[in-house]
Parts: structure tokens; C-alpha cells; sequence
């Protein structure tokens, strides 16, 4: 088999190693902690293992916070900004480090399945390194964030029940710290410890809404900031928040479903082309010895290339319609 035409199936089966690889290392080390999280709120872990509340809270505020100062980074800010919505246990050098490993094992595997001379390979590593980590910390942000999306109406629930029956603010915030599992319940427990160590309520919840980039929270701050500075039931004004909250969430759900169609048929028609150069080159590797010698052979590849990835693209903007 032609070892040039079977290059495309060798970069495709090297990035999925690189996600894999990446899972693996990251429950390999913290694989126990991840599965409590599933189950429970962490903070309350933490404080059952007879932890104070301030090194407790000081601990998860680290942890949110190792991220923010690598987003002033160049080329790093975008990952470091997905990776702190993740709460990734990794620390930024971790990430690094990880990353530079992963490109020198992508340069192992190009030189053993290809002919590439050793500056492109270097280049194809590094790209399939980073690419391959970068996708495996979106998709973590993107399945905490929709969480925590889902839970945010439950949470605010809580609170206007907790506030109805007599209870202040930072009961409230408490009792979502108590009642709902991560990522909501120790991201309002912190706020909850914070508040009690004289923290205010606004800033708190105002600093995770610039954290996880959630318009949401950023409404739950104005309501709260709106009620302490000009009075009012603050437990009429956050039911209304959540029944505004979870008709958008519906309006959402109901959007996404119109449109999988659209996502499906922009999905089999960028990657189709890919599937059928890989089964040319699987089938019949010799289909383009007549013409890969001649001069248009690179161009046109680069041209098609293009023209798939800007496909792609439009095909996802046509369908990501904002609720």
C-alpha cells in the first residue's frame, strides 16, 4: 500500500490516540476523584474528611483559579480559557508538559507509518499534539457547562424556597451547596463560605458568571444587586429568573432538535469526502500514480483541503442558532 495515500488514515488514527491517550493519563491520576465528583459535591468531601472550611475553600478557589493567570498567555489563552470552565484538575504546566510529550510520540508514530522528511513531521506532531488536547479540553467545558446550565434552574428553585420560609441569602446559597451535586453545588458552596467570611453575595456570584462565561449567572447577580440596593421580595424576583431560565432551556432543546437534521447532513457532507479518500487509499492505492507526479497534484490537494474546511465551517454556522 502506498504509504503517502495511506497518510490521512495514520494522522486520523494518531489524533484519536491523542484523545484516548489524554483520557487515560487524566483518570489515571485522578480517576478516583472525577467518579466522587460524578456522585457528590466535592466541597462537601472535602469538609467530611475533616477538613476546616477555610482550607477547604482556599483549596477549590486555587484550583478555579490556576487557570487565570495563563490567559494573558499568547497562543495558550484560548486553551487555558477552555480549561478553566473545565476545572481540570491538570495545572497549566501540567497541560504543557503533556502537550510536548504528545508531539514527540506523534513524531515517533509519523516516522515509523511515513516518508515525511523530519520539518513537517515536527510541524504535523505539533499539530496533531495540540489539536488532540485542545478537543478533549473543549469537550470537557462543553459537558460541565451544560451542566451546570441544567442544574442553574434547580439551584435558583432551591434558593426561592429556601428564602420563602424565612431564611436569608446566604442560607439559601448554603442550601444549594448542601442539596445539589457538582459542578453547581461547590461552585455556590464557595460563594456560600466566601459570604461567611464577609464576602459579598454580588461579587461572588459575578466572578463565576466571568468564570464559566454564563449570561445566566450574570442575571442572578443583577437580581440580587437590584434587591439589596432598592428592596423587594427577592423570592418573587428569582422565580421569575428561573421560569425565564428554563423557557429559554426549553426554546433551546426545541432549536437543537429542528435543527440535527441540518448538523447530521453538514457532518456527512464535510466528512464524506475524507471517509471516501480513506477507502481509495485502502482499496485501491495506486488510483492516483497517473496523477500525483504532475504539478497540480499538491495545489489541487491544498485547494480541496480549503474548500472541505471552509464547508465545515459554514456548514456550523449555518446551523448554531443562538437562543
Amino acid at each position: 500500500m502506498d504509504r503517502f495515500l495511506t497518510a490521512p488514515v495514520i494522522y486520523g488514527m494518531l489524533f484519536l490516540a491523542v484523545l484516548l491517550l489524554v483520557e487515560a493519563i487524566y483518570l489515571l491520576a485522578f480517576g478516583k476523584s472525577i467518579n466522587l465528583n460524578n456522585r457528590m459535591n466535592r466541597r462537601l468531601e472535602l469538609m467530611k474528611k475533616g477538613n476546616d472550611r477555610a482550607v477547604v475553600m482556599e483549596r477549590l478557589r486555587k484550583e478555579m483559579d490556576q487557570y487565570t493567570l495563563a490567559q494573558s498567555i499568547p497562543l495558550f489563552s484560548g486553551l487555558a480559557r477552555k480549561a478553566q470552565i473545565a476545572n481540570l484538575a491538570f495545572s497549566p504546566m501540567m497541560l504543557v508538559v503533556l502537550m510536548v510529550l504528545l508531539a514527540l510520540a506523534g513524531f515517533v508514530g509519523l516516522a515509523i507509518g511515513t516518508d515525511m522528511a523530519a520539518a513537517p513531521r515536527i510541524v504535523a506532531a505539533t499539530v496533531l499534539s495540540v489539536g488532540g488536547v485542545y478537543a478533549w479540553v473543549n469537550r470537557k467545558a462543553k459537558k460541565r457547562m451544560d451542566k451546570l446550565e441544567e442544574q442553574l434552574p434547580d439551584a435558583i428553585e432551591l434558593m426561592v424556597r429556601s428564602l420563602r420560609v424565612g431564611q436569608p441569602l446566604s442560607a439559601s446559597i448554603g442550601a444549594v451547596a448542601r442539596e445539589i451535586p457538582d459542578p453547581i453545588g461547590t461552585e455556590f458552596g464557595v460563594i456560600a463560605d466566601e459570604m461567611a467570611y464577609g464576602g459579598q453575595a454580588v461579587d461572588a456570584i459575578n466572578e463565576l458568571a466571568a468564570r464559566m462565561n454564563l449570561q445566566d449567572l450574570r442575571f442572578l447577580a443583577i437580581s440580587v444587586a437590584i434587591q439589596q440596593q432598592s428592596g423587594g421580595n427577592l423570592a418573587d424576583i428569582l422565580d421569575g429568573l428561573s421560569k425565564v431560565i428554563r423557557a429559554r432551556f426549553k426554546l433551546f432543546r426545541r432549536v437543537r432538535a429542528i435543527t440535527a437534521e441540518a448538523k447530521w447532513s453538514g457532518a456527512f457532507l464535510s466528512f464524506f469526502p475524507i471517509g471516501a479518500i480513506v477507502m481509495l487509499a485502502v482499496i485501491k492505492p495506486d488510483y492516483y500514480d497517473g496523477i500525483k507526479d504532475t504539478g497540480y497534484y499538491v495545489p489541487g490537494i491544498l485547494l480541496i483541503g480549503t474548500l472541505m474546511i471552509m464547508n465545515f465551517i459554514f456548514m456550523r454556522v449555518m446551523v448554531n442558532i443562538k437562543v
